[in-house]
Parts: C-alpha cells; sequence; structure tokens
C-alpha cells in the first residue's frame, strides 16, 4: 500500500513511518523541513516530500497514495476548515487516518460520515494511544461485564521521551480551564491538571498523574454506556509536575494562548531537566463493573522500555492498515481493531503488557468483610462506589423545634421540613475516604468517610468527627454512633448525639432513615426518610 505521512518528521510521525516501512509498504514522509525530511527519508528507506498541508494541502497527493495518515498537529489549533485534508482524501477515494489527541476534533470528524460513505471510502480520527489504542483495551476488558461503573486510563512517558511542540502545545493549552467530564452518571465541570493520583505501572513503577482531557472523555461515555470515565496524565520528575501546577494556577489568571512560541520555550525549559530521568513509560487501563452482580476490576499495564514509548501513538494506525478491508464512513477511532490486533502491532518492540483482574474493594465492602454478603445486593449496589456515582429519590424531612436541636441543624445545613422533596446523593470515591454529598431540593451537606476498623468508620463533619459502628443484620444496615471528637478533642459520652439510622429494602428498592437526636434528650434534631436508586447513564457523547 502507499502511504503518505503528513507531519512524518515529528516525534509520533517518523516513528509510525518507520513502523509502516517495516510492514512492507510505500511510505512518503510529507512535512515542510527539507533537510529533515530528506535524511528521515534517507534513514528508514521511505520517499521524501517537501510540503506545507495548510498552504497547499493538494501536493499531498503527489504520487497517487492509497491512504494519508496526518501526525501533525496540534489538531485544535487547525482553525476553521480543520477537516480540509479529510476532505480532500474523501474526494479522492483516499482512506484517511489521524493522530489527533483533541477530543473536539476527533469526535468532529463524524459530520463527514455521510460524504465518506457515499464516496465509498474511511476516515478515522484520533488513531493513536487515546482513543484509538485505550478503546480496543476497554472493549475487551469490558466484554463479559453486565454494568461498567467506571473506565480509568492513564498515560506516564519517561522524562527522555522526546516531546513534539504540537503534544505540549495540546497539553499547556488545557491547563486553567476547566472541561465536562462523566462521573456517576453526569456531567461535571472539573479542573486540567487536577486530582492527582498515584498509579502502578509494574511492581518496580509507580508515578504520579493528573486529569487531562483527551477524546476518551468525551466519546466512551456513550460508547460504553460507562457510569465514569477519567483519564490522567503524569511527569517522571516532581519538578516537571509542580511546573504544569504553576502554569495551570497562571492560566487561571492570565489565560495567554498557546502560540507555537510560547509552546517551543515550554519545550526548551522542559529539555534542560532531559538527562535525569528514564526513557521508561507505560500506560494502565482500568475498566470497573459488575458482572453476574458482582463488582469486579481489570487492568491492562504496558510499559515501553528503552525508549520505545513514543511508537505508541501510531500503534493504532498500524494495526488498522494491516486490515484487509476498512469499513467506508468518517468516524472516531473507538474500537477500530480487536486488542489481540493492537498487541501483534506491538510484538517488535521493546515493550511488555501484563493483565491482572480481582474483586475491587469498596469502603463499605472493606470495612464489613465478611458481614457485607449479609446485606441485599440493592444496598450493596449503594455502597459499591469506585470512583463517583450519583443517585436521586424523594425524601421527606422533620426538624426538631428546640433552640438547641435548631441550632445543630442549622450548623449541619440539615435539610429544613418537608413531605416530600427531591433527593441527590453523590458519592465521590478518593483513595483514602469517600465524599457524601446529599442534596434535599436546593439545600446540600456534606460529610467525609473513612475506614476505622472492622465494622467501624470514621465520618467527619467540619470540625466534627464521629466513630460510627457499620452493624449489618436481616438485611438491613445500621448506623450507631460510637464515639466523637471536636478539632480532635474526645467528647464526653453524654455528648455525643443519639444516631437511629438504617437502609433496607421495601419492594425491591432502597430505603432510608435517618433520625439524629441531640445529646442529653434535648429533641429530635433531623429525621429524613426516603428513597434511592442510581442515575440512568444516558450521556451524549459530545459531554452537554
Amino acid at each position: 500500500m502507499k502511504i503518505t505521512v503528513v507531519g512524518g518528521t515529528g516525534v509520533f510521525g517518523s516513528r509510525l513511518a518507520e513502523l509502516l516501512v517495516r510492514d512492507g509498504h510505500e511510505v512518503c514522509i510529507a512535512a515542510r523541513s527539507a533537510d529533515a525530511v530528506t535524511e528521515l527519508a534517507r534513514r528508514i528507506g521511505a520517499t521524501p516530500l517537501v510540503v506545507d498541508i495548510h498552504a497547499d494541502p493538494d501536493a499531498v497527493f503527489t504520487g497517487e497514495p492509497d491512504a494519508v495518515i496526518d501526525a501533525a498537529g496540534p489538531f485544535q489549533a487547525y482553525g476553521l476548515e480543520a477537516y480540509r485534508l479529510a476532505e480532500l482524501c474523501i474526494a479522492r477515494g483516499v482512506t484517511y487516518i489521524d493522530l489527533a489527541d483533541d477530543a473536539g476534533f476527533a469526535a468532529g470528524i463524524s459530520a463527514l460520515d455521510t460524504m465518506a460513505r457515499e464516496a465509498g471510502t474511511t476516515a478515522i480520527s484520533g488513531a493513536s494511544s487515546v482513543p484509538g489504542l485505550s478503546s480496543s483495551v476497554v472493549a475487551e476488558l469490558a466484554s463479559d461485564m453486565d454494568e461498567i461503573l467506571l473506565i480509568d486510563t492513564a498515560i506516564l512517558p519517561g522524562n527522555r521521551a522526546p516531546r513534539g511542540r504540537s503534544v505540549i502545545a495540546s497539553i499547556v493549552g488545557q491547563l486553567g480551564t476547566t472541561s465536562k467530564v462523566w462521573r456517576g452518571g453526569r456531567w461535571v465541570d472539573k479542573l486540567c491538571w487536577t486530582d492527582r493520583r498515584r498509579i502502578r505501572l509494574a511492581p518496580d513503577l509507580t508515578r504520579a498523574a493528573r486529569y487531562i482531557e483527551v477524546p476518551d472523555i468525551r466519546l466512551f461515555p456513550a460508547h460504553f454506556r460507562a457510569r465514569s470515565v477519567m483519564f490522567r496524565a503524569g511527569m517522571e520528575l516532581t519538578a516537571l509536575d509542580l511546573g504544569m501546577v504553576a502554569l495551570t494556577h497562571l492560566r487561571r489568571v492570565w489565560p495567554f494562548t498557546v502560540t507555537p512560541r510560547r509552546a517551543g520555550a515550554i519545550r526548551w525549559l522542559a529539555s534542560l531537566l532531559e538527562p535525569f530521568g528514564t526513557d521508561r513509560g507505560g500506560m494502565r487501563v482500568k475498566v470497573i463493573g459488575f458482572r453476574n452482580g458482582k463488582p469486579l476490576e481489570r487492568n491492562w499495564r504496558l510499559v515501553a522500555e528503552a525508549g520505545q514509548g513514543p511508537y505508541i501513538p501510531g500503534i493504532a494506525a498500524r494495526a488498522i492498515l494491516r486490515r484487509e478491508r476498512l469499513d467506508p464512513g468518517a468516524r472516531p477511532c473507538l474500537a477500530e481493531t480487536p486488542l489481540s490486533e493492537i498487541e501483534d502491532a506491538l510484538s517488535d518492540l521493546a515493550i511488555s503488557i501484563t493483565r491482572d483482574e480481582l474483586e475491587p474493594g469498596a469502603l463499605f465492602r472493606t470495612v464489613l468483610g465478611d458481614r457485607w454478603r449479609l446485606l441485599p445486593p440493592e444496598i450493596q449496589r449503594l455502597h459499591s462506589v469506585f470512583d463517583a456515582d450519583t443517585f436521586t429519590g424523594t425524601a421527606s424531612v422533620s426538624r426538631g423545634e428546640r433552640p438547641v436541636p435548631r441550632l445543630a441543624a442549622a450548623l449541619f445545613r440539615f435539610p429544613r421540613a418537608a413531605k416530600a422533596v427531591p433527593v441527590t446523593v453523590t458519592k465521590t470515591r478518593h483513595p483514602s475516604h469517600e465524599i457524601w454529598q446529599r442534596t434535599f431540593g436546593t439545600r446540600s451537606f456534606r460529610s467525609r468517610l473513612s475506614a476505622a476498623g472492622p465494622s467501624h468508620v470514621f465520618e467527619r463533619f467540619g470540625p466534627f468527627t464521629f466513630e460510627i459502628d457499620l452493624r449489618a443484620h436481616d438485611g438491613e444496615l445500621h448506623f450507631p454512633v460510637r464515639r466523637g471528637w471536636l478539632l480532635g478533642l474526645p467528647l464526653p459520652r453524654a455528648l455525643l448525639p443519639v444516631s437511629e439510622a438504617r437502609e433496607y429494602l421495601s419492594r425491591g428498592l432502597f430505603h432510608f432513615d435517618v433520625a439524629l437526636h441531640a445529646p442529653l434528650k434535648l429533641g429530635l434534631i433531623v429525621r429524613y426518610r426516603g428513597s434511592l436508586r442510581p442515575v440512568p447513564a444516558a450521556p451524549q457523547q459530545d459531554g452537554t
């Protein structure tokens, strides 16, 4: 096959061109720099083509290629004629593939679907590490799951891996901005380069990563019907990570445009630290879901040795071009090839792949131990939170009228009295705790729960912390208060609130009944009773 790689002298384009030559294709490398393209073509056995696709896109078709791959970017900067090259390919009956990592660009190519189908040709966007490779992994890991609770992907390159200017422009352009993230069955705003987590790639390789938007964030919720989708990227060196944090704060105050010159300056500053760190990096894809009513976690880990990481973004395109036939149409690259074909395309690189399967440990499941099994599935579901989840229903609320209970209710922002009020409970999982936010109508209050030992949890409301005894029996869960602290100082037992709280089933639906009484028999603070069920997951593709 004759293949032209646009941006073929870049970090990812050059390595993809090399892989395609290995596969026996006739490869033409197209780029603006005559010296760079000539040298690379000579080294790998390709044909050079000097061209500026923005000034003269028709020149890309010199040599009559069967396929054109755009590895140039940054794709979010292509402007009003973002899909000009794709349109020209479709008009000529040439297969178009790009390595876009911009969410809007990858999703937007679907606008050309009718044109591509009528022409009987194929246009695929995002045939890169994300969403091209990651979607094939998710499709395999989730193939027998009844419900997907979480798709969590992370990419962690080694510090000595080369950084292209377009990649830097793409990442830095997001710093200081917020984007929509699908978590717990709803779209929420999230600031880029936050939510730091430690990710294990191998027993001897663990690194920190933070949230950044990629096409997976917009495309996976609808495609896989997942309740939460998350992506993180990380830097090997703490200094670079903190530099990104500083840029995040700077761009919130001064949202400067990331011009090619500024991207080049940031790239130069990062290059000063290239002697440090390693050329070892990798990727982790985690999927958590239910199979036959039981939670299941599967992980797929890739570790690239000896500087092989920059080959990874071209692997999805390599696998696609090995196929004998491609379905016509224009679409994002979502599980375009089976994972087995992706792994075959990785087999000649210094890359190791491992998988594992385990039973994930939600907070209450871990704390209750064997007594977890005494709870019905509907109650277990409300406490099976592995990222974020949202539950809705209705409730009735009663409030005490005596002065001290009224003051306590106001202090903790407990809901006002009502016969029937909409209620939403959002639970967000963190490595060491969960945050529960309860919203009754327009009034919200939140608490933080963490493990306190077998059958016990700590629940913190502002300066107050209470130790709660979890008692599972007769298909119900009860929450009596055992101990309490104010600003870390122990509260006498006589000053502890009295909790009469339980979760139970009625007509197959999860119900709660929580009554809190003031100490010293001063009366009812608040009682709220109602039912909850998970929010139906019906995401739109574009995050709106």
